[in-house]
Formats: structure tokens, sequence, C-alpha cells
């Protein structure tokens, strides 16, 4: 790899990250608009974005051509990224930052629990160790507010779903992410129909400051989906997990910052915990990969008569 291509890649993954880690103040904008009204407008603007974008780099035909097996996954994936999305704009909007916070810290562990889960990989003894250093923090946070944290647990495990559908879809980045905008869309538009029939919308009651505010949710969903997939396309996956940390890093800090939401002892214990199994996963992570890369190349004999990489 090139260190320009390297470069390049590691702006484009600190832009997407940085990006959503600081979305929360960005959806604050839309108040008074209620969760579901932002979600509704979210789908719509992003499907006319991507729409376009894909006539422009002519890829609109790429639509056709997908099987009805990756349209199906694509619907699935749809619904768990609309459960992702309002949650997490429900948590911005309710002063629970932290806890979306929160959930995109355990996403990544989550991810491994899912993959063992329905995948049957095996887990080695540090990764392991992470997972049970994981559920003992969610144990202390359940202990500390009285209750399981709700939000933090759907963000993390709708976020995984959705990653294992990704995962195994056959389309292009751009392409899925506009097909699943496209299937929410005629419920999205149903949604905003009522709303303004209703006199309950908030799209052209506040202004033309506000509805082009809702109109930039487009833009702001897709754009950093896009510098998300060229730096996949240019750095490793060890790499881009390690950036993957700024986005809650940045959604936390603005939660106790700039929100001020209560952090009392037992929940700083229960975050030093999941840093602790972060530290130790990401670690075992680093030490793999470096193994891995320490390697000697296979011969093509050899790649043909060995199995694939496995979890270990």
């Amino acid at each position: 790899m090139s260190d320009e291509r390297r470069r390049s890649g590691l702006l484009f993954g600190a832009g997407a990250y940085i990006w959503w880690g600081l979305c929360p103040g960005f959806f604050l904008l839309l108040l008074p608009a209620t969760a579901p009204e932002i979600l509704a407008h979210r789908f719509v603007w992003s499907a006319v974005f991507l729409v376009v974008l894909l006539t422009v780099v002519r890829r609109l035909g790429d639509l056709r051509r997908l099987s009805a097996r990756a349209w199906f996954q694509l619907l699935a994936a749809s619904a768990l990224i609309a459960v992702n999305w309002g949650t997490y704009i429900w948590a911005v909007t309710h002063g629970h930052v932290v806890d979306a916070a929160l959930g995109y810290f355990i996403n990544p562990l989550v991810t491994v629990a899912l993959g063992v889960v329905i995948f049957r990989e095996r887990l080695n003894r540090w990764q392991l160790l992470a997972l049970v250093l994981a559920v003992a923090a969610v144990a202390m946070l359940t202990a500390e507010v009285g209750e399981v944290p709700y939000v933090a647990l759907i963000l993390a495990v709708s976020f995984g779903l959705y990653g294992l559908i990704k995962k195994v879809v056959d389309a292009d980045p751009r392409v899925g992410v506009a097909v699943e905008t496209l299937w929410a869309l005629p419920v999205a538009v149903g949604y905003l129909i009522w709303l303004q029939l209703s006199e309950q919308a908030h799209f052209v009651n506040y202004g033309a400051g506000h509805a082009a505010l809702l109109l930039l949710a487009g833009p702001v969903t897709a754009i950093p989906l896009l510098l998300f997939a060229a730096a996949a396309q240019r750095l490793p996956m060890v790499t881009l997990g390690l950036l993957f940390y700024l986005n809650p890093g940045l959604q936390m800090a603005w939660g106790v910052l700039v929100g001020h939401e209560p952090m009392p002892v037992g929940r700083w214990l229960g975050f030093a915990l999941i840093w602790l199994a972060l530290a130790v996963f990401t670690g075992d992570a680093l030490v793999r990969a470096r193994r891995n890369a320490q390697q000697p190349p296979r011969t093509f004999e050899e790649s043909v008569r060995m199995p694939g990489p496995r979890s270990s």
C-alpha cells in the first residue's frame, strides 16, 4: 500500500468518524421536530441525495442488476438501520448522548458475540476476557441506574446485525445504502404527509432555515457513509477499527461537556470496564495483525490446499 493511499484513507476514515461523533450537535438543531419526524426526513433526503449521486457516477443501472436476494437482504438492513437511527435521534434529543456513546463503545464487542452465535466463530482467551468485562460493565451500569441500559444495547445490537448483513450482501456500498433508503421511502413519505395533514409537521412551519436544516439531513447522513466506504478500500481493518473509537469518544465528550449529562461514580466505573475490555480486544487484534503480516506469503499451491483464514 502506498503512503499516499494510506494517508488519504486515514483522512477519509477520521473524517467519517469525527463527522458521526459531532452529529449530536446537528440533530439538536432540528428541534422541535420529533425523533420519528427527523428519522423520516433523514430517509427521504438521503434517498434523494444518493439517487442523484448514483446518476452522476452512472451507477443507477446497478439497481436493476441487483439480485432478488440482495434486495431482500437490504430490506432487512433498512429495518435495522431505521431502528438504529431512530433510537440514536431519540437519545440525542432527549439528553441520552452518553448512553448512545456507550452503545457504540460496546458495538465491536457485540459484533464479536454475534459472530460466535450466528457464524459459530471461535474466541481466543483475550476475546473471551473482553466479552466477560463488557458483560460486567453492563451489569454495573444496570445496577447504577436501576434498569438495563436499553438505549446502548439497542444501538449496539441493531448496528451489529446491520453490519453482519452488509458483510454478506453483494452490492456496491453506494448502491446498497441507496436501496436501504428507497425501501424506507414510502413509509417515510407517508408519515410526513400524515404529519402535514394533521398539522403536526415542523417542516414548513418554522421558517426556511429550519426547513433547510431538515433537507440537510440527507447529505449529513450520506457523506460520512461515502467517506467510510473510501477509507475501507484504503486501510486495513485493524486501523479502521482503531479510528472507530473517535465516534463514541466525541459523542461522550459532547454528552458530558456540552449536554452536562450526569456521570456518577458507578457510571464512570462501568465505562472504565468497557474501555478495559476494548483495550484487551484491540491489543489482541493488533498482535494478531502483526503476526499475520510477518508470515511469508503463500504459494499458489499452498493457497489451493489450505483452508481460508478462520477466527482464532
